[in-house]
């Protein structure tokens, strides 16, 4: 049983789908649009997200944004040589998504909620892929919740903040390998399951130094996702289904962190047709050293285990512009580059993370004078990397690429 243990000790590695092909920054048509840029601008209720302390400056009494993109992704695997295998994922579509309401009290303070979905992918290589031992298929999604205060202190200074709460889940499917010599032919199959509650906060400043130009500070604080007794269901041959072996009822514990992110912006109004934005996002993925699980159950073949991750931190470099065709129509386009935390031979197809260069274009029509329709169109490559996962001795050459649409809605009054 020595294939299954080794296994085992690798079961929760699919929990760590987090890095730069897990955060996701759909959060906003209007700040998607210009690469993902809005810790240094003044873009309303979705400021909640970008930069709470730009929610200060809010224009109208109130104001109701609530938007979706579509995630079509897809990623292809070629084995190291002398192989000559290769395969592509079949992805299905994600569907990350964001609502955001704020409303004046009074002259120096505005509340608001936001509901997004700031972490999450889908990712499906199929049941019989040469790394189905590693992962067959996983769905991995989170839900913040923010109420958020923020407060004017004059026309130049604005502070917020938000308490976070977070609800993540995740399904995942590995292949279990069997014996050689036994007589079983066919492999196994683990899927785990699971949900969990979790606990953050959230902050920003914004300074408005002139009538044109306005820079923002914004903390997002590490929120550690607690998993106790998720399911953990085996499905393995009838011999093997005992106490000794694969418990029929079985649970699990991990936890792996959503990283600290700090991000710097500015925004400058060029004249009265042109915005220019550009932001730098540090991620600390450092937080994120080692995947340890604990079984409720143990056996000789299904023992606890650390895993080790060593992610590296990172810093995002992002740039947009808004261009005002007139008081009905504003385009937008943006571009920025993620760096993967993910260090050579660490690099598992449950997380194919590569660096990756976003180009981005948005637009807006002003239906009526407080109705909005917004949308945004990105594109993301992932520069092509040769490396693996040394503790499975598993390595090749992997591509992926994304496209994302998205639509939304803006209602002020």
């Amino acid at each position: 049983m020595k294939k299954v243990l080794v296994l085992c000790a690798m079961i929760l590695s699919g929990l760590s789908l987090m890095a730069e092909g897990y955060q996701v920054n759909m959060q906003s048509q209007r700040q998607t649009g210009m690469g993902h840029t809005g810790t240094g601008l003044l873009l309303g209720a979705s400021s909640m997200h970008f930069n709470p302390g730009a929610l200060g400056f809010l224009e109208s009494n109130y104001e109701f944004s609530a938007g979706m993109s579509g995630v079509f992704s897809k990623n292809t695997f070629q084995k190291a040589t002398p192989s000559i295998y290769e395969t592509s994922s079949d992805n299905p579509m994600g569907t990350p998504f964001y609502f955001y309401g704020a409303s004046r009290i009074n002259e120096k303070m505005v509340v608001g909620l936001s509901v997004t979905s700031p972490y999450g992918n889908s990712l499906s290589w199929g049941n019989d892929w040469d790394g189905r031992y590693l992962i067959q298929d996983i769905a991995l999604k989170a839900i913040f919740i923010q109420p958020t205060l923020s407060y004017q202190f004059n026309e130049k200074l604005s502070i917020g903040a938000g308490f976070v709460a977070a609800y993540g889940s995740v399904d995942l499917n590995k292949a279990i390998p069997m014996q050689a010599g036994t007589g079983i032919a066919n492999d196994g199959n683990v899927n785990l399951t699971g949900d969990t509650w979790s606990y953050g906060y959230h902050a920003g400043v914004t300074f408005r130094a002139t009538e044109k130009f306005t820079l923002g500070l914004d903390y997002r604080s590490k929120i550690v996702m607690k998993m106790e007794a998720g399911e953990a269901n085996f499905n393995v041959p009838d011999v093997l289904k005992s106490d000794a072996a694969f418990p029929e009822e079985n649970t699990f514990d991990a936890e792996l962190p959503m990283p600290t992110n700090i991000t710097l912006g500015m925004g400058y109004q060029l004249n009265e047709k042109w915005l220019l934005a550009a932001d730098l996002q540090y991620v600390g993925w450092s937080d994120y050293e080692s995947l340890d699980f604990d079984f409720a159950n143990n056996t000789p073949v299904l023992a606890d285990s650390e895993n080790a991750r060593n992610y590296e931190n990172t810093l995002i470099v992002r740039l947009g512009t808004e261009f005002t065709l007139s008081p009905k129509w504003q385009f937008r386009a943006g571009a920025y580059y993620d760096p993967t935390p993910i260090p050579e031979n660490y690099l598992t197809p449950e997380t194919p993370g590569t660096n990756k260069v976003g180009l981005s274009a948005g637009m807006s029509w002003n239906i009526i004078e407080k109705l909005s329709f917004d949308a945004s169109l990105l594109y993301i490559h992932g520069e092509k990397r040769e490396d693996g996962y040394a503790d499975s001795n598993f390595y090749g050459t992997y591509y992926s690429n994304a496209i994302l649409p998205g639509i939304g809605l803006t209602y002020t009054f």
